[in-house]
């Protein structure tokens, strides 16, 4: 019987998707961002095990206000895909049983083709970007953004819609280069519905304090709303340089 290790789950979820979502975090990430809110689930071996069965059983209470607000069921972690069968079967599951709608919340650190069966049951992929600067990557999350940039591709490859959000931290990812190739490399997809900033916050510091960690970003405040305006700037403007490049291109080919 197949189980999945499950760090926890909301009923009511109005950020992760459209309409109102269940929300599923998993258990277990290969990232270990400087300023993630849900440290405890970083240990691949944590959290509770669930079968299919019982996952359904906690959202079919709530079908009515999926179906009726457009929303539906969205996994996250966590890093959903190291689960990936898992979760496919369940996309799978909520499709047969109540035509729901699937929506996939991940870091991208994975193969396209290898979560294929995953992907092919799911309507809509949020996918956060951290870093566009892979050594800057690397120092925010411990690993390198290619396989992220790598997914990007692939879903744009093969036209699958994707929200693309990004966590803005003040010092970290706000040199207005960095914005601009964001933007610049959003620009190149295909298929992105929605961009979105997402201002970074100091909530989940009191879980690094329980499991005994140092918190990396002590003093980093939230960005101003005068920050998350400049980004939004200039990632659009990227984003419209490489539309621009695209209009002459196709004007002299």
């Amino acid at each position: 019987m197949i189980k999945g290790h499950i760090h926890s789950l909301e009923t009511f979820g109005t950020v992760d998707g459209p309409g109102i979502r269940f929300v599923l975090f998993m258990q277990g990430c290969l990232l270990k961002c400087q300023y993630c809110h849900n440290p405890d689930t970083w240990n691949l071996e944590g959290g509770k095990d669930m079968t299919l069965e019982e996952v359904l059983a906690e959202i079919e209470p709530y079908i009515n206000y999926y179906r009726t607000s457009g929303g539906g069921l969205t996994v996250s972690g966590g890093e959903a895909t190291l689960q990936a069968h898992f979760v496919a079967e369940l996309f799978r599951a909520v499709k047969e049983r109540w035509n729901l709608h699937t929506t996939l919340d991940t870091n991208g650190y994975n193969d396209g083709d290898k979560i294929k069966d995953l992907l092919d049951v799911t309507d809509l992929v949020l996918l956060d970007l951290k870093h566009i600067n892979n050594e800057k990557h690397i120092k925010l999350t411990g690993k390198p953004n290619d396989r992220m940039l790598a997914m990007a591709h692939w879903l744009s490859d093969h036209n699958r819609p994707m929200w693309i959000r990004h966590v803005l931290v003040p010092g970290i990812n706000t040199d207005e280069e960095d914005l601009l190739g964001l933007g610049r490399f959003i620009g190149g997809l295909n298929a992105v519905e929605k961009f979105e900033i997402l201002p970074y916050h100091q909530m989940g510091i009191y879980k690094w304090e329980a499991l005994k960690w140092t918190y990396p970003l002590e003093g980093v405040p939230s960005p101003t709303p005068e920050e998350v305006t400049r980004a939004y700037r200039l990632i659009e403007q990227g984003m419209k340089e490489v539309a621009a490049d695209k209009t002459v291109a196709g004007l002299t080919s």
